[in-house]
């Protein structure tokens, strides 16, 4: 019905009917009943052996796993991190040869699997028994002079220093830091050029503006996916039970299982394990990706303001 006030109809009030979602309630349904059935399956089944797996899964050598697994995530990152920066700035280099030697470094390594290169690692001994460093042409000049000279500085056994640990270590790091290198380069390359510019007409050498200008507003761009390849990284370090390395947290609950012939509650408890640990960085994943990026929140916040004033005029 429509009234008139002041000469003028007045519009009925719009009846605002909410729209149905029926294909909603029905997928709500379906993962009720699915998170319903594998409830049950976790607590019905006796191949999980709780109690057992529980019992184990706590142990020292276990334990001693954990620690390895993240020993191996902390130094794998820092060795792939500072490489990367490197590499990665040898990419944006204009020496064609600086950068066709960086881009070569990111291909091979982010074109092997790092379980391959784990293993080719743990078996570089088969290339020198004995990594040997001395002076050059000793041997060519002793035979010259016909006398006995020993050119060498020191000598090291290739297993002795290539232990399962460094030899996954290795690995692992070298094969980061491919990957951390484009994910620097593209953070690099966000940043506005105009900023290095207005540095360098101050009179600011290029590493000076590299490491006070460029880098800290990158960070805003590499953090997020650094922290992801974090988290890839501690899940990785299971591959070095490959090498082997005996003391890490998978090798450790899959020996415990092997020896008991119970590998599946062993597995689970590595699956928890893994989803405990990195949780944890999640949370500091979260903490780090909001302390670098207050400055573009306030300035995403201003915009949205400024936008909805300029609507409502």
């Amino acid at each position: 019905m429509k009234t008139q006030e002041n000469g003028r109809a007045r519009p009925e009030a719009i009846r605002a009917v909410p729209v149905r979602h029926p294909g909603r309630w029905i997928a709500v349904a379906v993962l009720v009943v699915l998170t319903a059935q594998f409830a049950h399956m976790l607590f019905t089944n006796e191949q999980f052996m709780w109690a057992y797996m529980f019992e184990n899964a706590f142990r020292p050598s276990v334990l001693e796993g954990v620690r390895t697994s993240l020993v191996l995530t902390v130094l794998a990152m820092l060795i792939g991190v500072a490489l990367g920066v490197v590499i990665a700035v040898l990419r944006l280099s204009d020496n064609p040869v600086l950068s066709g030697v960086a881009w070569v470094y990111t291909w091979f390594f982010r074109a092997v699997p790092r379980l391959v290169l784990a293993v080719l690692f743990g078996n570089m001994g088969i290339l020198y028994a004995q990594y040997t460093v001395g002076l050059p042409f000793t041997e060519q000049f002793a035979d010259l002079l016909g006398v006995d000279i020993n050119g060498t500085i020191f000598s090291i056994d290739a297993n002795t220093l290539l232990t399962g640990f460094m030899a996954g270590l290795l690995a692992l790091a070298l094969s980061e830091a491919a990957y951390m290198a484009e994910i620097v380069r593209a953070g690099i390359l966000s940043v506005d050029p105009g900023q290095a510019e207005a540095a360098s007409a101050l009179g600011m050498s290029k590493p000076l503006v590299m490491r006070r200008i460029v880098l800290p507003q990158a960070m805003r761009v590499i953090i997020p996916p650094t922290g992801n390849e974090t988290i890839a990284m501690l899940k990785d370090t299971a591959l070095v039970a490959f090498v082997p390395v005996t003391n890490e947290l998978f090798f450790q609950l899959t020996a415990i299982g092997t020896r008991d012939f119970r590998p599946f509650p062993m597995l689970v408890a590595a699956c928890l394990w893994y989803v405990a640990l990195t949780s944890v960085l999640l949370v500091g994943q979260y903490f780090l990706e909001r302390r670098f990026s207050r400055g573009t929140q306030r300035t995403a916040r201003a915009r949205t303001r400024l936008r909805v004033l300029g609507g409502d005029h």
